[in-house]
């Protein structure tokens, strides 16, 4: 009781409500943005919290995180391009309701929907947490190495449909990640006699690189080929009460689909929008709307899509295994203020991770206030210049390079990464196996030599305990699953080049 009363009180203080705001309104913006995107802005965001307190800090990341998923479906909306990924099931219904005059409607519809999953996926978020932190105290090295393992697996179903790039930029990502200090030895790895990399790679300006700067150099080539979006003007019929009742079983259904297909590890908002569409479409008395504007369909998606929010937390701050590429952003941000993600986290550190889930719970009530208070001028933000927007993007990205340790040598990491997401990009190579083997190979190494030490290189150790043994099946499975669905493709490429 006394963890949750500390939780309330900084949660709820002005500087952390403030920093949710903040954090909300800046996601909206990233959002609703084509070429800004939720990893981007959680990106940036962090070393600019970095000497602020972890609640301060979480209430911002967490804010930028949920506006941002929520914002991405209003260009889908209006310009038939959507600004995130999440949004893209949005495209299937959004542009048909701007089609026949009912912008407003739709995006009205789209800002309930998303703060009805987001507040949804809170409340399993703060019921499931705790007892699955609970049950993972009972693991030690070997289980540790089994479930980074499985996150590693988790990375080839970031890159389905390019497994063999997937694999190669998260062994790239090991490799980088192995620069430095050896952490059981004390030996130096691959440092080439340069003592800024003793501690390895810096994460933040890595990330930066990664996500934002190299996003900053694709938009970089829209704009010189002269691309623009046109300012759509919104109706003036917005969304009424029996609009909602109407639409309450694909709010509540898309909410539940949501919010599990989130637990999942590297599954996103992506998969569970389309999946909520799909069975919300199944499930309909009028499927034959669907296509053509319905509001089951949105609201389904949109529901959906915020839902992951806290659904992808759970793997994250239980186990240390982020449930997306945002919270595995969010996950670095968490070693850099000193914390460990995993059962223990409950334990040593019980206020904080209240004060994340009423963090989450507040940054669903200011997009919803935020959301609804706004939609006028979300005509206007969609279409501002990236001539405009990348130079303020590109200062950031200089600023939040420098500012976590005042190094010009991160600068240069920064540019470095920011190059190779730029190429990586460019040929198909997935961003998401990169980063996440960067951060899981610490995991992985350290409990995999640990587990060896302990058991006096006794192999079997992986196999006889069964939390980690189950971990390795599972592992193995997904990746023959992957395997033969590669097989099933070349298959069937080769059968229509016959």
């Amino acid at each position: 009781m006394t963890d949750l009363i500390s939780a309330f009180s900084q949660a709820f203080s002005f500087e952390a409500l403030l920093a949710n705001l903040v954090g909300v309104a800046l996601g909206i913006v990233f959002g609703a943005l084509p070429g800004l995107t939720a990893v981007m802005g959680v990106a940036l965001l962090i070393p600019l919290t970095f000497g602020f307190s972890p609640v301060i800090a979480f209430s911002s990341l967490l804010g930028m995180y949920c506006g941002a998923i929520y914002a991405g479906s209003i260009t889908a909306i209006l310009v038939s391009t959507p600004g995130t990924s999440a949004a893209a099931a949005t495209m299937l219904e959004g542009p048909k309701f701007t089609a026949r005059g009912e912008s407003l409607r739709a995006l009205e519809l789209t800002t309930v929907a998303s703060f009805t999953g987001g507040i949804f996926s809170c409340f399993v978020l703060a019921a499931i947490a705790p007892q699955l932190a609970h049950f993972a105290l009972h693991f030690s090295a070997p289980e540790y190495f089994s479930l980074g393992f499985f996150g590693l697996t988790i990375v080839a179903t970031l890159a389905e449909g390019a497994m063999l790039k997937g694999c190669i930029a998260a062994c790239l990502g090991m490799l980088i990640a192995m620069i430095g200090m050896d952490p059981l030895t004390g030996d130096m790895r691959m440092t080439f006699d340069c003592p800024q990399l003793i501690n390895g790679v810096s994460l933040i300006p890595s990330l930066v690189g990664l996500y934002a700067l190299s996003q900053v150099f694709i938009t970089c080539e829209d704009v010189f080929k002269g691309k623009k979006l046109k300012a759509v003007h919104l109706s003036k019929t917005g969304l009424k009460l029996k609009d909602l009742w109407l639409v309450k079983k694909a709010l509540l259904l898309g909410s539940i689909i949501g919010t599990f297909i989130g637990i999942v590890p590297a599954t996103g908002s992506g998969t569970a929008s389309f999946a909520s569409y799909s069975e919300i479409k199944r499930h309909s008395k009028n499927p034959e709307q669907f296509g053509n504007g319905s509001m089951e369909g949105l609201a389904a998606t949109e529901s959906a899509n915020n839902a992951v929010t806290g659904g992808a937390l759970i793997p994250l701050l239980t186990l240390g295994i982020p449930g997306d590429v945002v919270t595995a952003v969010i996950l670095g941000a968490l070693m850099i203020q000193g914390m460990t993600p995993g059962p223990l986290l409950f334990q040593e550190q019980g206020p904080l991770v209240y004060s994340i889930f009423l963090s989450l719970l507040l940054a669903n009530i200011f997009m919803l206030i935020l959301g609804m208070a706004s939609v006028r001028i979300f005509s206007r933000i969609v279409t501002i210049p990236g001539s405009i927007l990348m130079p303020i993007v590109t200062t950031l990205c200089v600023v939040g390079g420098y500012a976590l340790n005042n190094s010009t040598f991160d600068l240069c990491v920064m540019a470095t990464f920011g190059i190779l997401g730029y190429i990586m990009t460019k040929t198909g190579f997935p961003l998401a196996p990169l980063l996440l083997a960067m951060i899981l190979e610490s995991i992985i190494e350290v409990n995999f030599r640990r587990a060896l030490s302990i058991s006096n290189n006794d192999y079997s150790v992986f196999f006889t305990r069964p939390i980690c043994a189950i971990f390795l099946a599972i592992s193995v499975l997904i990746l023959l699953n992957m395997i033969r669905k590669q097989i099933m493709a070349l298959r069937g490429t080769k059968g229509k080049t016959c």
